[in-house]
């Protein structure tokens, strides 16, 4: 379904702003408090933290994160999740959310109805009011930017830095294919990144959104390289299946394909693995993968990352 109408009495200039502020309250329903903790006033009051807070903002542009394939109720969706995953990745819950759209004249208002439904279904779903926003015109296209508040689940939020030479690296899921379905399909690990987080053996933790081979350079510590095996990348099924279409191998989709959305994160070295490992698979299903260590070289046979590239912006 299009985001666009050539219909003018279907196009958000038909409301005009204030009536489709109004319309946009309608459609969030029970996922937006009232005023003022939510829509009504210059700003929504939330309560204090006791913990850290994390802030996270993400996008979806018609166009770049989906296309017309995608239903309104999905890119909604994505819209959310892909915050929530940056919200997992540091062990946090989120807490609130504010809206952000840039609509051309010729949204229409049937698409933007089910968008606002999906994303108050998803923020139900994951118990994450909708407080606020901003509607502003553009020329053309469609572009909302979620910005997401969180907070950790006790004293410790974990991130991108504290890895150490010889720690473990770990992946949750399975990677790659993400453009057949998983990339508005998928579930944010915010359980499992909240496990994470009290864990004092795990060092760094991030979701993967740009691809492993690009991604994990981040957690890599001074001096040291990831030293990963390909035969323990996790290769989902649908890289396999568009390995399959394009010729390209299943492996360079797991590595680099992006919006995998997983959970990739360190363990210390001298931690007790096998205990670690028992005890999530005691509390999740997600599958975990030990995919490799950080040494002070190269290992033999290990992965040249540097021969496979993730999602580069602006590019």
């Amino acid at each position: 379904m299009s985001p666009f109408t050539a219909n003018a009495t279907d196009a958000v200039t038909s409301l005009g702003e204030l009536r489709l502020i109004a319309a946009i309250r309608r459609w969030l329903g029970r996922a937006s408090p009232p005023s003022p903790a939510g829509i009504g006033d210059d700003c929504a009051l939330l309560p204090p933290s006791r913990h850290p807070q994390l802030v996270t903002v993400d996008p979806v542009v018609h166009g770049e994160h989906f296309d017309d394939s995608i239903p309104p109720r999905a890119v909604a969706a994505k819209l959310l999740k892909r915050n929530l995953s940056d919200i997992a990745a540091m062990g946090g819950h989120p807490r609130a959310a504010v809206i952000a759209l840039a609509l051309a004249p010729d949204v229409s208002l049937r698409w933007l109805e089910q968008f606002y439904r999906g994303l108050a279904a998803t923020a139900r779903a994951y118990n994450t009011p909708v407080v606020g926003g901003d509607i502003t015109r553009q020329r053309d296209g469609f572009a909302a930017t979620l910005t997401l508040i969180g907070e950790a689940h006790g004293p410790r939020a974990l991130t991108r830095r504290g890895a150490r030479t010889g720690d473990r690296i770990y992946v949750t899921g399975s990677l790659g294919g993400s453009i057949l379905g998983h990339h508005h399909r998928f579930t944010p690990r915010l359980a499992e990144g909240a496990w994470l987080a009290g864990r004092p053996e795990v060092r760094s933790l991030m979701d993967l959104s740009d691809g492993l081979a690009k991604d994990l350079h981040a957690l890599t510590p001074d001096g040291a390289t990831p030293s990963l095996s390909a035969a323990a990348i996790p290769v989902a099924a649908a890289a396999r299946k568009l390995a399959a279409r394009d010729g390209r191998p299943a492996l360079e989709h797991a590595l680099g394909d992006g919006e995998d959305f997983e959970l990739l994160f360190t363990v210390a070295a001298r931690a007790d693995h096998t205990a670690f490992e028992s005890a999530w698979r005691r509390r999740f299903r997600t599958r975990l993968t030990c995919i490799g260590r950080f040494t002070r070289t190269l290992g033999p046979g290990a992965l040249p990352l540097d021969a496979f590239h993730g999602y580069e912006h602006l590019r």
